[in-house]
Parts: structure tokens; sequence; C-alpha cells
């Protein structure tokens, strides 16, 4: 409708807006067509979204910023707890193995001692050392058993290596040992290649036993390993006791004087065994029947008299 003053709307004006939407309705049909078609809105999307990539990373920065924090302090807060529990259980099983290692070599020193005695109809006894004196004049030992414990006089006494000595003092609790060092002491020996005797003296030194008078003719000779010959009873036999390390004449020219190196590990150990000869009962098979008990005779009555009893002066009436 037409007012006065206004012009008339034109034709022309009503088809210029219309004209840009049928483009877009055109356009859009086209996209449509296009991306039934040939997929074309994927291949967009895809690299529009590589595109928008590095803008996402960016808008989540701070987020991941703010839980790798939070997870590093856990991390280090968990791995301090762990370490130090793996801490102290090291220290636990450090302490468990040396305990293990004491108690394996504490076996191990105890199965050379009673291999010491095997082949030997001996009775053998541990016992502890708790003091040395090993003074050039005064090399003796004292032991945790003593009289109450089975510990006898002039015992002998070995260590894993050979003869350390014999006890010389017993007291109910402890004894007193002379090692085979001592310069009072004496052992008779044996050289196992030969079967030559002599007798062995300590020199008050540790690593060195002395063998004087051995006559020109015995046969010795440098590495002879020296054993316990029994003679004297006090030490049983076959127990090495050293190896000879040297052989010479002696100021008169006419015996060799032999030194030789103890078997025994003077200077080391903690146990010792007392031994000694057993003393074994005679095997005479099973033990004999007893004796069968014999029966009383029925006694004869007396006339007169009580039943049972006899007259003792009565002599006896003779048999027809």
């Amino acid at each position: 409708m037409a007012y006065p003053g206004n012009p008339a709307p034109r034709l022309t004006d009503g088809a210029g807006s219309t004209l840009p939407l049928l483009a877009y309705l055109a356009v859009a049909i086209v996209l449509m067509v296009a991306d039934l078609r040939g997929g074309f809105a994927a291949k967009a999307r895809v690299h529009l979204s590589m595109l928008a990539e590095p803008v996402w990373w960016l808008a989540a920065a701070p987020g991941r910023l703010a839980d790798g924090t939070g997870e590093f302090f856990s991390s280090r807060s968990g791995l301090q707890q762990e370490n130090e529990r793996l801490h102290r259980e090291l220290q636990v099983n450090a302490s468990r193995l040396h305990r293990l290692l004491a108690v394996a070599e504490e076996n191990q020193r105890l199965r050379e001692l009673l291999g010491g005695t095997r082949g030997f109809r001996l009775d053998a006894q541990l016992a502890g050392i708790i003091d040395v004196d090993l003074d050039p004049s005064r090399q003796r030992i004292v032991l945790d058993a003593g009289s109450n414990d089975g510990v006898q006089l002039g015992q002998a006494m070995i260590d894993a290596g050979g003869v350390l000595g014999q006890v010389i003092e017993v007291t109910p609790r402890h004894s007193t040992a002379l090692l085979l060092t001592d310069p009072e002491h004496a052992v008779p020996v044996q050289v196992a290649r030969t079967g030559l005797r002599a007798i062995a003296y300590g020199t008050g030194r540790t690593d060195m036993l002395r063998l004087p008078s051995i006559p020109q003719s015995g046969d010795i000779r440098v590495g002879d390993r020296l054993v316990t010959s029994g003679i004297g009873g006090r030490f049983p036999a076959g127990f090495p006791v050293g190896t000879v390390e040297s052989v010479q004449p002696d100021e008169t020219q006419l015996f060799v004087v032999a030194e030789a190196r103890p078997a025994a590990r003077l200077d080391r150990g903690v146990e010792v065994l007392l031994v000694s000869n057993r003393i074994d009962g005679l095997d005479a098979g099973p033990a004999l029947p007893d004796p069968p008990v014999p029966e009383e005779a029925p006694a004869a009555s007396a006339p007169g008299g009580d039943a049972g009893q006899a007259d003792a002066t009565d002599p006896p009436e003779p048999t027809e």
C-alpha cells in the first residue's frame, strides 16, 4: 500500500535480497553433494584438526603441568619411603647374612675338629678357649671345661690341624693346658714315611719344634710329616704333629738336629678337642643265662617231734 510521499517498492529491490540466499543454498547443495560423493567434509575436518591441535595442546598445558607436578611429588615421596624400607630390609638381611656366615664358619671348624678323630677309637670332648698366654717362657691356654665336665689331668689336646698340647691343671670348672711349643713340653713322634721315632721339644716359638739327638743313620728329610707315635700312652698314635723344615748336624757332628713347623693352628681357633684312648670292653657274645636255682628237699618228720623238723645232732641213718 502506498502512502503519499513514499515511493512504491520496486521488483528489483526484492530480487536483490533473495539472490544471496539462493547462492548460499546452491553452495550448500554443492558441498553436500561433494561430501556425499567424495568425502570432502571428512578430509577438511582432518586438515582443520591438524591445524587446531597446537591450540588444543596449549589450552591443556596448564592442566598437564598441574597433574605432572602432583605426580612428581607423590612419586618422590613414595620412592623415599620405599628407599627407607629397602634400606632397613637390607640392614636386617646383612645382619642375618653375617650371622649365617659366622654359623657356617663355626660349623666348618667343628667339622674339621670332629674329622680329626676319624679312624681312631677315642673319646673326644669339645672345649672352648677363654684365655691364651703365648709368652716365650710360658705358653699355656685356659679352657672353659673342668673336672665337672669330665676333663682329666694329662689329657691330650688337638685342633683341626694336629696336636696342640696336654692338660696340666684341672679345676672343677676350668682347666689349663700346656701348648706343644712350650719349652717344657715334649711329645714322642714318628716320621710317617720311615717310622723313625724321636722326641719333639718345644722351643718357645709358635712356629718351630726341635728334634735333637737323631742318629746320623736316621732317615729323615725336609718335608717329612711327623705324627704321634703313641709311646707313653699320653698322646694317641697317628695325630699330626708337624712337618720337617730343616735338618743339620749338631755341634758334635755325631747326631742330626731337625726343626719342624707345628701342624696345629696355635694362633687361631676358639675351640679344641680333648681326646683320650677309649677302653672298650670285650665283646664275649650274648650274656650267659642265670644258673638254675636248686630245689629244696622235703624234710623228714621225726617221731615225737614236729613235722618238717629234724634234730641236727642225730647221725644220719646208714643206707643199705
